[in-house]
């Protein structure tokens, strides 16, 4: 047993004789446990009814075993508050109501493929399917695992305000979303990927916690810090004093989702917006935590700092991650299949970029960057290939743009044509599969109207440079803008076969590095090869010829595509996968 008391289990633990441990960390009050309270917290008087006093184990926490089956209902009393347990698993009344003892199923056993043999499908959970629920995802896995997909990756579900969100302003990290089915509806979910054999990953946010959580946090303890601030609101408390029990109340919800739910990985939100100057980084110490539960328990994290010492192993001064996104790979992809060049695109559109991407993402390790205004990133020629995730579509790059449009139908085949013969770990953003045309746009539910009304006024704020959008951006808080970023699940044939056949194709690639990289920065083509295959791809606006060492074309994006005596003819933005009769 710890001698700290912190490090022993949070939360509300079921017991085999029908009782619960309770253990939860206030520092700044003393708490008393209450069971079977009202639906929503609020005031209440100094002495409530049945209200139970717990014991102080030292450092600030306090515990007390109680008659109290999985199923009840509870919160705290601190001071004259009513709150929720901070590590509360199950919210079946949303953020301001009581927490409830849930009581997880023995996962069943599964083993995710290699990641380098990973095929990762990104999706919302709330506009997945009409029932926007955890149940109704099920139906629809055996079909991505027979496309191709190997794994499947949640936007975070850990309880959020309101009934619909993208998941980024969750407030308990370990309640998997009420609105969505609640945790055993999530655990269903997860036995029936894997029992199409899909992995599943979560999407973690540890980097801030929602505005509408900040208060009944605050109550119990310094779980926020003064010393920094991050783009969305308050800090974690990592590294400054009293941080020890707020670090180990996120460590035990990332090994929770792993150990208790059957993830099979975590996806780490927004790492470079997650301050710590603590010896072991909070990321290095969440991916040795579920690590040591699973070896192959995959920890990715989203940095926006292009630093190869994210996928290196504590042993070399890294955190651990298994990979990273990889958004310099989409940046140079869609510049020259789209001519945006707006913001940070601005620094994009060379052809030599991309060649340089397809060998490591790090189109910034270590140059000058001019959108920064100083030297960026750093080179990762020693992390593999598969500690890269590459995309053209993922939700930022959909639904951080003002109307949530996807990319142009016209660019989609040869962007999927990039993305799936890369040598790096490909995901798809849902519907991109079969050319899902509608849009995936930021909408929230705030139960604060503050809150809500800021969100709105920032949204505006951040389009207001184009005048073009003028106030019509859509309103976040409106069931509307929710409701149409839903799938219709309207398909065009020939980009979904084409998606069919490249996943088919992958599976044959050699894996590691790409063999040779060319390309003709005036004429707009580029090839690369790997092993027996060839990828041609034409970037310009009219029809480029170029040598070609494949003998057959194995799949086109555009039938116009011809290959005779060596030389392969290729319309405006358009690619082929060419064959030779042996490996070269």
């Amino acid at each position: 047993m710890s001698p700290y008391p912190w490090e022993r289990p949070l939360g509300a633990r079921p017991l085999e004789d029908g009782r619960t441990e309770f253990r939860v960390w206030s520092p700044r009050a003393e708490p008393r446990l209450i069971l079977d309270p009202p639906r929503r917290g609020g005031r209440t008087s100094a002495a409530v009814s049945g209200a139970l006093p717990l014991e102080h184990a030292g450092d600030g926490i306090y515990e007390v075993v109680a008659e109290a089956a999985p199923g009840t209902d509870y919160c705290y009393q601190v001071g004259r508050r009513r709150l929720p347990d901070p590590a509360s698993r199950w919210q079946p009344h949303g953020l301001r109501g009581p927490s409830r003892v849930y009581a997880p199923s023995t996962p069943r056993p599964f083993t995710p493929r290699p990641l380098a043999e990973q095929v990762i499908y990104e999706l919302h959970v709330g506009t997945f399917s009409p029932e926007g629920t955890f149940a109704g995802a099920i139906p629809y896995l055996p079909a991505l695992a027979e496309l191709g997909v190997t794994a499947i990756e949640l936007m975070p579900v850990a309880e959020f305000p309101g009934a619909r969100g993208w998941g980024y302003d969750g407030v308990y990290l370990s309640a998997a979303q009420s609105s969505y089915g609640g945790p055993a509806s999530l655990q269903r979910l997860i036995d029936s990927a894997h029992e199409s054999g899909l992995a599943v990953l979560l999407d973690v946010v540890y980097n801030h916690i929602g505005a509408s959580g900040n208060q009944a946090l605050d109550r119990f303890g310094p779980y926020f810090t003064q010393k920094y601030e991050t783009f969305w609101g308050r800090a974690i408390n990592y590294d400054d004093a009293d941080c020890d029990p707020v670090r180990e109340w996120v460590l035990q919800s990332a090994e929770g989702w792993v150990r208790d739910f059957g993830f099979d990985g975590l996806r780490l939100d927004a790492i470079h917006a997650i301050f710590d100057s603590s010896p072991e980084h909070i990321v290095a110490a969440v991916a040795r935590r579920v690590h040591a539960i699973r070896r192959r328990t995959f920890v990715i994290a989203e940095s926006g700092l292009n630093d190869p010492r994210v996928m290196r192993p504590p042993a070399r001064g890294g955190l651990g991650c298994d990979a990273a996104w990889a958004d310099d790979f989409h940046h140079a992809l869609r510049t020259l299949i789209t001519d945006e060049h707006d913001g940070y695109y601005a620094e994009f559109g060379r052809l030599g970029q991309l060649a340089k991407a397809l060998h490591r993402p790090h189109v910034h390790d270590g140059g000058f960057s001019e959108f920064r205004h100083r030297r960026f990133g750093a080179p990762a020629d020693d992390i593999p290939p598969r500690g890269f995730v590459v995309f053209s579509q993922d939700h930022d790059q959909v639904g951080n743009r003002a109307f949530g449009d996807r990319m142009p139908a016209a660019a989609r085949p040869l962007a999927a044509l990039c993305v799936l013969f890369a040598p790096f770990t490909p995901m798809l953003f849902m519907g991109e599969e079969y050319g899902e045309d509608a849009p995936f746009q930021f909408f929230t539910d705030h139960i604060d109207r503050r809150i809500a009304e800021a969100t709105r006024r920032g949204r505006r704020a951040e389009f207001s440079a184009f005048a073009s959008f003028g106030q019509d951006i859509p309103d976040p808080q409106a069931v509307a803008t929710f409701e149409a970023s839903k799938l219709t699940r309207r398909a065009d044939p020939r980009l979904a076969e084409l998606y069919r056949a490249l996943l088919a194709l992958r599976r044959e690639l050699p894996p590691g590095d790409v063999d040779a990289i060319d390309f003709d920065e005036d004429a707009r083509w580029l090839r690369v090869r790997r092993g027996r295959y060839e990828l041609a791809a034409n970037f310009g606006v009219a029809e480029a010829s170029l040598p070609a060492q494949g003998r057959r074309l194995r799949l086109v994006t555009d039938a116009a595509a011809t290959l005779r005596r060596g030389r392969l003819t290729l319309p405006p933005r358009s690619g082929a996968v060419l064959e030779t009769k042996e490996s070269v």
